[in-house]
């Protein structure tokens, strides 16, 4: 074999590899995240085991849509104290505002970023696919914790207050839509 058909066999090999791994890097950074709490990804368990502490910490909920998504998406409350350990119970309503029925999906996120790893869901509404019929009103529970081994870390002995934050996403027009999500009224583009 010559020299350069050896050459252009490696090449094509890397081309492959590259390909492949640009198919496998989403689903490999969201199981990262999910596993570490990487960029405010929260962990998900079964049950709640943690310790209740008497710390307290307040628990904020936030709520976006994709720019164009005619949906109403707010949270029912505002704000909920729990002790560390203690389980809370937090409701998300949503409602389809326009004429179709719209299928949606949620992603989440928590700040500050450093107490992701130890804010827990053990029930969420998150990235399942919600079909909402026109004027279509549904509250969705979100139930978690925030793990008593957030103590045990000196770094979070500041962490008073977390903030939970939702978009949802237009998954029917996922294939036209752009990277925008709609902020507290406010238009803003991720390109």
């Amino acid at each position: 074999m010559t020299r350069h058909k050896l050459t252009a066999r490696i090449l094509i090999g890397v081309a492959v590899a590259m390909l492949g791994l640009g198919f496998a890097s989403k689903p490999l950074y969201d199981t990262f995240c999910k596993v570490t709490g990487y960029g405010g990804t929260t962990k998900q368990a079964e049950t709640n085991l943690s310790e209740i502490l008497d710390r307290k910490v307040n628990i904020y909920f936030d709520s976006n849509v994709q720019v164009g998504l005619p949906w109403d998406f707010k949270p029912e409350q505002v704000k909920l104290t729990v002790n560390v350990g203690q389980s809370g119970l937090a409701y998300y309503k949503v409602k389809n505002t326009s004429d179709r029925a719209i299928t949606g999906t949620a992603t989440y996120n928590v700040t500050p970023t450093k107490a992701a790893p130890f804010f827990i869901k053990t029930e969420c509404f998150c990235f399942t696919e919600q079909r909402i019929e026109p004027g279509q009103e549904i509250s969705f529970p979100v139930l978690f914790h925030v793990d008593s081994q957030i103590d045990e870390d000196k770094r979070l002995k500041d962490v008073r207050d977390i903030t939970l934050s939702y978009t949802f996403f237009d998954i029917d027009d996922e294939k036209n839509a752009k990277p925008s999500v709609q902020l507290s009224g406010v238009k803003e583009s991720l390109n």
